[in-house]
């Protein structure tokens, strides 16, 4: 019990420094996501007063597709911000020893050692996104859609954060991983959209090898079309513990070939 409080306490007490530190940082920070998220929207605008409809979806629907990917995003980029720093820094400078010398889930460690506030702004608008979809009623909400929404956000959010884990992890081989996973990552920009307006390549690559369509364009399209829950939020969630298996699987070895600094 002693321990639990103990990983309770840590857990808070990184969350109240991230919330007290620079708050000029904040809101730079919290800006910036929020008006480079903003123009994405300004330029879907554009692209439909040129045309009524793109590969069959709708300006409202693809608002809302935007906006649903933008929530596990931002979920993840809140608590688990920190994983960059595995493939950046902490192993090739051995910084990683700290989270090995104390009784505590080194990967709790590593993701409570930081917490990215600024995310504030991508979720502000993934959620204003969201809920102009449902005024437009584009979407329907119901009891149902709503536990399942909230279970889908959890979901993609736990795919993001093991895509991010599993290259950051090969960090402990490689020893600076931050180019791969940063490539890997920065394909999470063609969730925001349709998957049926990519070439089978891109699709192939979003399903079955960085399953980032998952944490959108599955299961945003069951919302809009309120059909196949299971080949939508049932695949979602099978993915992301398939994935979490991975890329935890992949950290805890890694823990063992660490060769800590000077080496």
């Amino acid at each position: 019990m002693r321990r639990y409080f103990h990983l309770y306490r840590v857990f808070a007490t990184q969350f109240m420094k991230s919330l007290v530190q620079s708050k000029v940082d904040f809101i730079i920070g919290l800006l910036g996501f929020f008006l480079s998220q903003m123009f994405g929207i300004v330029f879907l605008s554009l692209v439909f007063k040129q045309i009524p409809s793109l590969n069959g979806w709708t300006f409202e629907q693809l608002v809302f597709i935007y906006g649903f990917a933008q929530i596990p995003r931002g979920i993840d980029h809140f608590l688990t911000d920190n994983i960059w720093m595995l493939a950046m820094r902490y192993v090739i400078r051995g910084e990683f020893d700290r989270f090995l010398l104390r009784p505590i889930n080194p990967f709790f460690q590593l993701i409570c050692d930081k917490f990215q506030a600024d995310a504030v702004g991508e979720l502000i608008v993934g959620f204003a996104l969201v809920v102009f979809s449902v005024v437009n009623h584009t979407v329907t909400v119901t009891p149902v859609n709503v536990l399942l929404f909230m279970i889908s956000v959890f979901a993609g959010a736990l795919i993001y954060t093991s895509i991010k884990l599993f290259f950051a992890s090969l960090a402990f081989w490689i020893k600076d991983s931050i180019a791969i996973l940063q490539l890997a990552y920065e394909t999470a920009d063609f969730a925001k959209y349709p998957l049926s307006i990519y070439p089978k390549g891109i699709r192939f690559i979003l399903t079955y090898l960085i399953p980032f369509a998952f944490v959108a364009f599955f299961p945003a399209s069951y919302f809009l079309t309120g059909e196949n829950v299971i080949m939508t939020i049932g695949a979602e969630v099978l993915i992301a513990g398939i994935v979490w298996i991975i890329a935890y699987a992949v950290f805890r070895k890694g823990l063992t070939v660490y060769e800590s600094a000077g080496n």
